[in-house]
């Protein structure tokens, strides 16, 4: 059983902390002594990964220094376990840069804000999380050539937004804290009159953008019919349809084993989810290449059709690694990797997809053991163009998610002595935003090291895709 402290009692373990750790520690950045050499770090992933699909994400990393951050959470894991730590723990997401953040729909048809991407969540220090946030916003006003004092700006706010939710957290009840969510239409309609009249009608834009992004805009866009079936369309070497990759297996013999992963994974489903995943059939498999850091991990999606041909429902089905957090706080207590992602996704989001699950196989194509975790690939899902974005609008966006954030953490952690040690000053703010300069600085040295990788041949890279 966990000790029940009184709220005096938390209040005083935060400011304990607070003591021990003062805030403006968190501001220093250096680099750790025998700091390892990030393209090292980079190849060492890639021993695991899909061996023709490397290049294609150090090319995705090579197009910007946000994009090399992106992809480079194990080198920042590194760097932020040599930084000061309160002692506080929460579910941590792991990689809780600005792209991790969106929109998708809950089970209730709701528009919802909230973090997207939990593939390295574990237990750990709440200001990793901060910190990451914080740092790719300064990444990415830089990217877009805002001024300095945007910049300092748009991580004030940010970090603002976390300290003053979190405070607002530290004041509800257990409940209300739990049943805490962004409603993002509601959240637009509350910020109009902050916002520019462009801003409101971009906001609304992306949000109609979003609700296309469905089951069935991604069976139009990804399949074609062959022989009166729907199949995947090939778009090698993003999109491999199983025929592709089947290496000799007959396809029924495939397809027995897909049913047999799938009834794995429909075990570890709610009972009600299980009987409506019951009701489509499999259909077709393909190989997808996801994102950027997770590119040449493997990614499936399976092709499922319910009541006739026009019912579709695709399935996403992603290899979960161990969480680059483990080598500096200890392993996960899941065994089952995807259950650790899983895990971490149902405790930090206010909601969650109903088809969120996990599977263990014990050999792959590659004949491998691997973990996954299967969602649905598409439900009303969109994401900001932080590139189109005016500093005021980046600015907006930061204070959201840092509030997101805030609760995501408040889920897991003691949001009393979180919001005891931020206190009610810019102290926090102010050294994050030192914090942020420097590892920007840190993240372009490290970009430049992966561009004269390329450029010497010591790291394959394909860019275009």
């Amino acid at each position: 059983m966990l000790p029940h402290l009184t709220v005096a009692e938390r209040v005083a373990r935060g400011k304990a902390a607070r003591a021990e750790v003062p805030r403006s520690s968190h501001a220093i950045y250096e680099p750790p002594p025998g700091r390892t050499d990030p393209i090292k770090l980079l190849e060492r992933q890639a021993e695991m990964r899909v061996p023709e699909l490397i290049p294609i994400r150090h090319g995705r990393m090579l197009v910007s220094p946000f994009t090399f951050y992106r992809g480079g959470a194990l080198i920042m894991a590194g760097d932020l376990a040599a930084t000061p730590r309160s002692g506080i723990t929460v579910q941590c997401c792991g990689d809780a840069h600005l792209s991790n953040f969106g929109m998708f729909a809950s089970p209730e048809r709701r528009l919802m804000f909230d973090l997207n991407d939990f593939d390295e969540t574990l237990p750990g220090p709440w200001e990793w999380d901060v910190k990451r946030l914080a740092a790719s916003m300064l990444i990415a006003a830089r990217n877009n050539d805002f001024p300095v004092k945007y910049q300092d700006q748009i991580v004030l706010d940010t970090v603002e937004g976390y300290r003053t939710g979190m405070a607002g957290f530290a004041a509800m009840k257990d409940l209300d804290v739990w049943y805490s969510h962004v409603d993002i239409e509601s959240t637009l309609e509350q910020l109009g009159p902050q916002l520019k009249a462009k801003q409101v009608t971009r906001g609304r834009k992306a949000l109609a953008k979003a609700r296309t992004k469905d089951s069935m805009s991604a069976f139009s866009k990804l399949t074609r019919v062959v022989d009166g079936e729907a199949r995947i369309v090939a778009e090698p070497p993003l999109i491999v349809p199983l025929d592709d990759l089947a290496e000799g297996k007959a396809r029924d013999e495939i397809f027995e084993e897909l049913h047999e992963l799938l009834r794995s994974y429909r075990a570890t489903l709610e009972h009600d989810r299980r009987v409506l995943l019951e009701k489509f059939r499999l259909v077709d498999f393909a190989r997808k290449v996801v994102g950027v850091g997770s590119v040449g991990t493997r990614a499936w999606i399976a092709l499922m059709l319910g009541r006739d041909g026009q019912d579709p429902l695709f399935l996403q089905l992603k290899e979960a690694e161990a969480s680059v957090l483990e080598q500096f706080l200890g392993p996960s207590e899941f065994d089952n990797h995807g259950e650790r992602v899983v895990a971490g996704q149902r405790l930090m989001q206010a909601t969650s997809d109903i088809f969120l699950g996990w599977v263990h196989v014990d050999a792959g194509l590659d004949g491998r053991p691997r973990d996954f975790y299967a969602r649905q690939l598409r439900d009303w899902k969109g994401s900001a163009e932080i590139e189109q974005m005016i500093p005021t609008g980046v600015a907006t966006y930061g204070r959201l998610c840092g509030w997101t954030l805030a609760r995501a953490h408040a889920r897991s952690g003691d949001c009393i002595a979180i919001a005891a040690y931020l206190g009610k000053s810019a102290a926090f703010d102010r050294a994050i935003v030192e914090f942020s300069h420097a590892y920007a600085e840190q993240n372009e040295r490290d970009y430049k090291a992966l561009v004269a990788a390329v450029e010497s041949g010591r790291i394959p890279a394909e860019t275009g895709l």
